[in-house]
């Protein structure tokens, strides 16, 4: 299925020098696609939405389904079971509990001379949550939900506003909508793809636009957020889902095919990594992954995941391997060795790291508390991952005094005038004279 290579050879080399490049830019096969979709809802608004809904999701769909009403909220809450109430007020309790501490505080600074200079933190005032239909609402993405609502609430804005498109009867699975309303989400409206983006970004007769878009999709729906970008912000330009499991010989080879299997699953274009000190743990790996294959539901997506796109490479020396680690830069690193925490300090590049073998990446996908909106595509090297700093804007202040600005005067008249621009000179020195 997989062949172990070594990391020190040619071949490990060919392997590495590729995932460190491995980024790709949104795809651009649906590009001139996604323009005329934003063309038309820009043009023609709600009529546009209800026209896509009709051909992609709901034949039956019309204008006044569009927004999702008191009563399809009160019977999603019917509908759903106690134990998915009790998971999902587990998984939102220790989601917001993370995510209260990276909340950022206003700051001023004064000086002697009475000026004041600081940061002010102010929320973006609407945020447009885009959650994908998940096979035409028979996989509902609750934890899209909690992860892009839940630090847009805790950020203050004021304004969180969720779309996602229709079963083919023009519902939303009741998982969703009980998931919105528990995080204090009111406002919802059905639309899919690339014209949900196009509404948000551009605003409808029914749809207020927004001032920033996250959530997970397609290619139509991360070509469309590549084309708002700038009009709006936007959380990131995700690839395939991918995971990093750097494994000494204490690791259980179950764990490490389960984990990787998870990252499989996902998508045939997903990519499963793992780094070895030995080459005995690989070969246990690829045992575990027979073993295991044909018990997942979708065990035919992730052998072609693992055939066309897995990894196994054998490094034997320890710091070598989290270097390996450092350049690949992968959205999810599992360190499965001996003492993890020992080593944390030598990583510098990834977008959540799980410690040792009780720590799989699905517990940060639903109740750990940290977000699993991350960096893919090794851009981990300078990205983080979704939280309340992507729903805030911070302004600089700037207040001086007669005395501030007789004493900065002269410097500021001299930096001006060196870059040829006399006027910004003299607005310093009218105020000296």
């Amino acid at each position: 299925m997989i062949k172990i290579i070594a990391a020190a050879t040619a071949a490990g080399n060919n392997i590495i020098t590729g995932l460190s490049n491995r980024f790709q830019p949104a795809d651009n096969s649906c590009r001139d696609t996604v323009t005329a979709i934003i063309a038309d809802v820009r043009e023609n608004g709600d009529a546009a939405l209800v026209k896509y809904n009709r051909e992609f999701d709901a034949p039956g769909f019309n204008a006044g389904m569009l927004p999702v009403g008191e009563e399809e909220i009160r019977q999603a809450k019917n509908a759903v079971n106690p134990d998915f109430l009790k998971s999902l007020t587990l998984a939102a309790g220790r989601i917001e509990e993370f995510h209260r501490e990276e909340r950022e505080k206003s700051w001023f600074k004064t000086r002697a001379d009475g000026v004041i200079t600081g940061r002010i933190v102010r929320p973006v005032d609407a945020a447009g949550l885009y959650v994908p239909g998940g096979r035409g609402g028979t996989t509902p993405l609750v934890s899209s939900v909690l992860m892009n609502g839940i630090p847009a609430g805790i950020a203050g804005v004021p304004r969180r506003v969720m779309l996602t498109p229709p079963d083919r009867e023009g519902r939303v699975n009741p998982a969703l909508l009980v998931a919105a309303d528990h995080i204090g989400i009111h406002e919802i409206y059905k639309a899919g793809s690339a014209w949900a983006i196009a509404a948000l970004a551009l605003g409808t007769e029914s749809i207020a636009p927004v001032d920033v878009i996250v959530g997970p999709g397609n290619q139509f729906v991360t070509e469309a957020k590549r084309q708002v970008a700038g009009r709006v912000g936007i959380d990131m330009i995700a690839g395939p889902s991918e995971i990093l499991i750097v494994a000494d010989g204490n690791a259980d080879p179950a764990y490490i095919a389960a984990d990787m299997l998870a990252q499989a699953e996902h998508d045939p274009l997903a990519l499963a990594m793992l780094v070895c000190l030995s080459r005995k743990t690989g070969e246990e790996t690829i045992i575990e992954l027979e073993k295991q294959l044909p018990r997942l539901k979708r065990q035919e997506i992730a052998r072609q995941s693992l055939a066309d796109r897995g990894v196994i490479l054998v490094e034997p020396d320890l710091d070598q391997a989290l270097e390996l680690a450092n350049t690949i830069g992968a959205e999810h690193l599992e360190l499965m060795i001996a003492d993890p925490f020992a080593v944390l300090g030598k990583i510098r590049h990834a977008g959540a790291i799980f410690l040792g073998g009780q720590a799989p990446e699905s517990t940060g996908d639903y109740v750990a508390g940290p977000n699993h909106v991350l960096p893919t595509m090794g851009t981990a090297r300078f990205s983080s991952a979704l939280g309340v700093e992507t729903f805030v804007k911070k302004s600089s202040l700037i207040a001086y005094t007669r005395e501030g600005m007789k004493n900065d005067s002269d410097h500021i008249q001299l930096l001006a005038n060196l870059e040829g621009l006399s006027a910004h000179a003299r607005s310093a020195a009218i105020r000296s004279d």
